[in-house]
């Protein structure tokens, strides 16, 4: 019988990115966090209506959670939104791209009463 080692197995790692990939990735999470910010403050001075960002989002808005974008609405809480997703079944950690277009509608249905 072979003697017991106690090397950890090796994983592969992913690929080890350059310093110029690296900032660049950087870069364009900071637009998109400056962007959303800008967002939310549209969203809460009334500028932007919650309603045409679910039916049709950016880009840069298609890994946000929807609870988030919820809670930037005015007069929009943590229990009014959690309220709202239990009762369209969207879980609350659902981001805006994944959502369904039955829970898509549901929502917008919900919001508009």
């Amino acid at each position: 019988m072979p003697p017991a080692t106690n090397t950890p197995p090796k994983h592969s790692a992913a690929p080890e990115r350059s310093l110029v990939q690296r900032m660049d990735a950087l870069q364009r999470a900071n637009e998109i966090r400056t962007r959303r910010a800008q967002l939310k403050r549209d969203l809460k001075g009334g500028r932007v209506s919650i309603h045409d960002l679910l039916l049709d989002p950016p880009e840069y808005l298609e890994t946000a959670k929807v609870f988030d974008m919820l809670l930037a609405v005015p007069k929009y809480g943590r229990v009014k939104v959690n309220k709202i997703l239990v009762t369209c079944r969207i879980s609350p950690s659902k981001t805006i791209g994944g959502l369904s277009e039955r829970q898509r509608n549901e929502l917008v249905g919900l919001l508009r009463r």
